[in-house]
This record gives structure tokens, sequence and C-alpha cells, in this order.
């Protein structure tokens, strides 16, 4: 990777970090909610403690030693942006914090945190806390990284698998969001909208994540298929070619087949229109594409 890559990669890490810090610290704490993965452990010490404890000191304690386990697993490069992701998101969690404690005008939760949205809105700042939390943990993922915790679990698993990362995050998470009703805040009410955080996160981390891997399909029937072939390959795309007939004109001709990311479709038709406007290009949505290039075959 180029160094401009690498930089893009930290710089779409760092934002969903700030994404997730925003929403678990801004819109999940002050509302006294508990969350999945290890923030929500850090949630249920900073509960029990009265605010003595951070959730930040137990989320970068618990991760120390996962990281152990990521290390083996997962690789260096893997741990290497998840050791940043883990120091960036407990500094992050942090300053939030410090930040909501010079908030001054609204009422304050026994841990003396400011509820930002009135004492009746802990659905709507459990809604917004969890889309910033699956957003913040979908761009992690998408640039190679984790947030640590039960992502790196799930991230193994999904190596090994094909079961999606929301998915087995949400079966790792239910029992830590269950263990808030043994809380001094702990009532039905906050274990509903705890339920309620964990759909709404990993749904909206499978959409960002989905979203970022869909592929498409380009069938392109041009005289000039040689050219648009070598153009698309230079961009380390394959191309197959097939033979065709049409039936209209009885000649035959030539068929490019293309399988790319959605990203790259602009590309792709910059490409076409450039070397020959006149081509009949078709673009379909493929639901998956596996092999050299793309996503591994993961079969149980």
């Amino acid at each position: 990777m180029t160094p401009m890559q690498y930089l893009h990669d930290y710089a779409l890490i760092t934002f969903g970090l700030l994404c997730y810090a925003v929403g678990f610290t801004c819109f999940i704490l002050p509302y006294q909610i508990t969350t999945g993965a290890v923030a929500g452990i850090g949630a249920l010490v900073f509960y029990a403690t009265h605010g003595q404890i951070p959730a930040q000191y137990t989320f970068l304690a618990i991760n120390s030693i996962l990281l152990i386990l990521a290390v083996k697993e997962l690789g260096w490069r893997f741990c290497v942006k998840t050791i940043y992701a883990v120091l960036m998101l407990s500094a992050f969690m942090a300053i939030c914090q410090n930040l909501l404690h010079q908030v001054e005008g609204f009422p304050m939760n026994s841990e003396h945190l400011p509820i930002l949205l009135g004492e009746s809105q802990g659905f709507m700042a459990c809604v917004i806390g969890a889309l910033l939390e699956g957003v913040g943990i979908g761009l992690v993922f998408l640039q190679g990284g984790s947030t640590g915790g039960t992502d790196i679990i799930a991230a193994i698993v999904n190596k090994y698998r094909n079961v999606t990362i929301g998915q087995m995050m949400i079966v790792l998470d239910v029992l830590i969001i269950t263990s808030s009703l043994f809380t001094p805040v702990g009532n039905l009410t906050k274990l509903l909208f705890g339920y309620c955080t964990l759909i709404i996160t990993n749904t909206t981390l499978d959409y960002v994540l989905n979203a970022g891997r869909q592929s498409v399909q380009f069938l392109i029937i041009s005289r000039k298929y040689e050219k648009i072939a070598s153009a698309i390959e230079y961009y380390h795309r394959g191309v197959t070619v097939l033979d065709g007939y049409g039936w209209y004109s009885k000649q035959e001709q030539k068929v490019l087949v293309v399988l790319a990311r959605r990203r790259e479709s602009k590309d792709i038709f910059r490409i076409i229109k450039h070397i020959d406007p006149a081509a009949f290009v078709s673009q379909s949505k493929v639901i998956g594409v596996y092999g050299e290039g793309f996503d591994k075959v993961k079969v149980k």
C-alpha cells in the first residue's frame, strides 16, 4: 500500500472511532443504557461504581488482554490497526466525557452526566447513539481494523465461517446487556433500550459493511472491445471475453464480462465512454463475488 492509502485508511478509522465515542459517551451513558461489547462492560462498571471508574479505563484494560489473541489469529496488520483503534477510542471517550462534565443547563443523571435530549427522550438517545456506534464500527471494519473486545472474537469467527460480523456480535453481546439488570440503575425499561441499541447498532454495521463491499457486473458489447479490455485490465480488474451473436444484426460480436466493486463503476464507465461512446453496456448488481480480488469463500 502507498502512504496515501495508509493515510486514507487511518483517517476513516479515526472518523469512525469519533462517531462511536460520541454516540456512546453523549447518548448511551447519560441515559444509563448498556450497549454491547467491551464498551458495554465498561458501562456496567461505570454504573456500578456511580461514575468512579470511567468506562474507558475498563475498555482499555480488557482490550489489552484480548489483543494478545488478535495478534495470533488475525495477524500483525489487523492488530496494529486495532491497537491504534483501542487507544484512540479510549482517548476520544475520555475527551467526550470531560467535555460533557463542562456542559451546563441540562438535567444530570446519577453519574453527573448531562442528559442532552431531555429526561423523557431515552429511546431517541438510544436510536441516535446506536446509529453512531454502528456507523463508527462499520467504518473501522471496512479499513481492516477493529475497536477491540467482542469485535476481535467476531472478526476471528468471520474469518473462518460465513457468519456476518453483526450476527456474531449480537450473540456475544446479549449476555452483557442482560447483566445491566444487576446494576444500581438496572430496570426493565433500560434493558429493553439496551436490546434496541444492540439491534440498531448491528443492523447499521451490516449495512455499512455490505454497502462498502457491493459488487456489480458489466456486460459490454463494442467493436473496440480489445482497447476497452486492456484499459480495464490496467486498473487491476479482470475481463472475460465471450463470443456472442447479434440476432438483430446477424453478426458475430465479442461480449466483455467485468466484475468490479460498486465504487469502481464510475471509472469503468469513464473508460468505456472515452474509448467507444456508442458501446452497448449493461450493469447489474451481484449478490456475492468470491475468489481472487473479492471475498473469500467461507463454508462450515
